[in-house]
């Protein structure tokens, strides 16, 4: 995956507080005074380590790491999860789109169209943000540009040629405010005499509209007819486009100069959750701060705080490891310091420095283990030292139920 939502989980952690309606609400379903009085002057004191967004992320490694208090602590992991998780799932699969448009088309666009169908208005927004890392061009999410500063991108409604007496009414109206910059859907009523309307209109007008719209039918063979007819004119293809029926579309021969996923990116259809976890794996007793460790069955985890090492051989990633935080090793640490002390000591990068750093990242992972399709394992090794921990704690751990 790749490791995107750190901001907004940050936010959070600096913002977090109670005011007046939270503690009154509390205290009507009956939490005492005294835990109240310590959630009234709440401000987060401790430290918080981090992959940086856009920095790829394998099976059992941590993506963020919370050094504080229990009481703090304890309240951040609902957050954590959902701010980190759902755009670390988005920005992977919008990351799975743009590879495979590097591998297999030209230089196409992409532009999130998926805000319509996000599980809610906030889900559209951070989704628009995460894709963007994750290798987009833009969104047709106005809100989200604003917000975050990514490019916006539109084309026209179905329901804008509808409103007409003709198809050819509302191109010519659509082209009569937009000019050049127009891309005109063609398919609301038949896509090939859509084309030709197209062309029609933009011949009598005399100008070279912006591009052509497919949204439905298939997508292919629509494509090689409407270029046919239209020539230079660019084809924006939308309808269910993932990453599957990118690759598939352009190894057919189909004509594309962008893409618009929508549902298959916001819900990432094929993959629609992460199972991350936020679990504790250490905690002061006695003055030291002894390591922790969950047995359930398929839900063990490595004990204490740890570090991701990663070597990189021509370019390209070979492995990590991880080890123990205080344990040196070969590759360089993943994990930053975001948070000391309470207080923030990372300079948040912008967002096309954030993307930039993301689509260099996933050039390095080896084509074989980003392939769509059968891809190989990459290498995760843990360190002698945390599996003798691992392995001692465990025994430790069982031995107090035998």
């Amino acid at each position: 995956m790749l490791a995107v939502g750190l901001e907004q989980a940050i936010h959070y952690i600096e913002t977090l507080s109670f005011g007046e309606r939270a503690i009154d609400y509390l205290t009507e379903h009956g939490f005492e005074e005294e835990f109240l009085s310590k959630l009234e002057t709440l401000e987060f004191t401790g430290d918080v380590r981090a992959l940086p967004e856009g920095e790829p992320v394998f099976p059992n490694e941590p993506l963020l790491e919370v050094t504080a208090p229990i009481l703090q602590g304890q309240l951040l992991e609902t957050i954590a999860i959902n701010q980190i998780g759902y755009q670390s799932l988005i920005a992977t699969k919008a990351a799975r789109m743009r590879d495979t448009i590097e591998r297999h088309g030209d230089d196409q666009s992409l532009v999130d169209f998926g805000s319509r169908r996000a599980h809610g208005s906030d889900a559209g927004m951070k989704a628009a943000r995460a894709a963007y890392i994750g290798g987009f061009d833009g969104t047709s999410n106005v809100a989200a540009g604003e917000a975050f500063g990514i490019p916006i991108y539109g084309t026209m409604a179905h329901s804008w040629i509808q409103s007409f007496a003709t198809e050819r009414a509302a191109f010519e109206a659509f082209v009569d405010e937009y000019g050049e910059d127009s891309i005109l859907l063609i398919d609301t009523y038949d896509t090939v005499a859509g084309a030709e309307t197209a062309r029609d209109v933009a011949d009598k007008r005399d100008i070279d509209v912006a591009g052509v719209r497919l949204d439905s039918g298939n997508l292919t063979a629509l494509s090689k007819e409407v270029n046919e007819l239209l020539g230079d004119t660019d084809i924006f293809v939308s309808s269910g486009v993932d990453e599957f029926k990118i690759r598939d579309f352009l190894t057919s021969g189909g004509v594309g100069t962008g893409f618009g996923p929508g549902t298959a990116l916001v819900t990432s259809t094929d993959a629609p959750k992460v199972e991350g976890v936020y679990k504790l794996v250490a905690i002061e007793r006695d003055g030291e701060m002894r390591p922790s460790m969950k047995l359930s069955t398929g839900k063990a985890t490595y004990p204490g705080a740890k570090s991701i090492y990663r070597v990189e051989r021509d370019g390209s990633y070979a492995y990590d490891t991880l080890t123990p935080q205080k344990e040196d090793h070969d590759g360089d640490e993943l994990l930053v310091s975001v948070i000391e002390d309470g207080d923030i000591v990372y300079d948040f990068p912008d967002l096309q420095t954030v993307q930039e750093f993301a689509l260099r990242n996933v050039e390095k992972i080896p084509v074989e283990a980003r392939t769509l399709e059968n891809p190989t394992t990459y290498e995760v090794r843990i360190s002698p030292e945390l599996d003798t921990q691992t392995t001692e704690l465990r025994q430790q751990l069982e031995s107090q139920f035998t």
